[in-house]
């Protein structure tokens, strides 16, 4: 055999007897998607939505209040329907 055959298959085999890279296993963390199942809250009737446009201005005025609490209860439902479907899952 010639000196060329020779090199080639010692370089060759030596290919062979070196070490395998080391595999080294991460654990990564992704972020899933999952569907909230937290139920919307209904919607309350607004006391000056069924007013008329006649009427007067005090009863206007008191519908108004009543309505700026009712809207406050309704939003304090709507940010904990939220707060709940943002929490991580299985926590």
């Amino acid at each position: 055999m010639s000196k060329a055959v020779l090199a080639v298959a010692a370089i060759i085999l030596a290919g062979c007897q070196s070490t395998p890279p080391k595999i080294v296993l991460q654990e990564v963390k992704v972020a899933v998607p999952v569907e909230c199942k937290e139920p919307v809250p209904d919607r309350p009737a607004m006391p000056t939505e069924s007013l008329q446009p006649s009427t007067p201005l005090p009863i206007f005025v008191k519908a108004a209040q009543a309505e700026i609490h009712r809207r406050e209860g309704y939003e304090i439902k709507l940010l904990t329907a939220l707060q709940n479907c943002r929490k991580p899952v299985g926590k």
